[in-house]
């Protein structure tokens, strides 16, 4: 018999963190309560904590490489265009 993995979304797995950070129940109740591995708890505790600095993040910070790779690629297209327009405002200039 194949059991089918658990899929827990994001909302509970924040209400799993801030209880267990809270420190009103042990790991143990959490599990028997929220049907998670004490496992599972203590990894998504320990990535919350690693990435709690990042909601705060200034948004208007640097952007990332995928985002400079993005607006190259946009530039080159503008610039493939624009020739383009050219041509044709040329080409349409000799029939008039």
């Amino acid at each position: 018999m194949v059991k089918n993995r658990k899929v827990f979304t994001s909302q509970t797995k924040a209400k799993v963190f801030l209880e267990t950070i809270k420190g009103l129940r042990t790991t143990g109740e959490l599990s028997r309560d929220f049907g998670v591995h004490p496992n599972q708890i203590s990894k998504w505790k320990k990535y919350a904590l690693e990435h709690l600095s990042d909601l705060f993040d200034n948004p208007r910070g640097p952007k990332t490489d995928g985002d400079t790779e993005l607006v190259n690629e946009l530039y080159r297209q503008i610039g493939k265009l624009q020739v383009e327009l050219d041509w044709l405002k040329k080409k349409f200039d000799r029939i008039d």
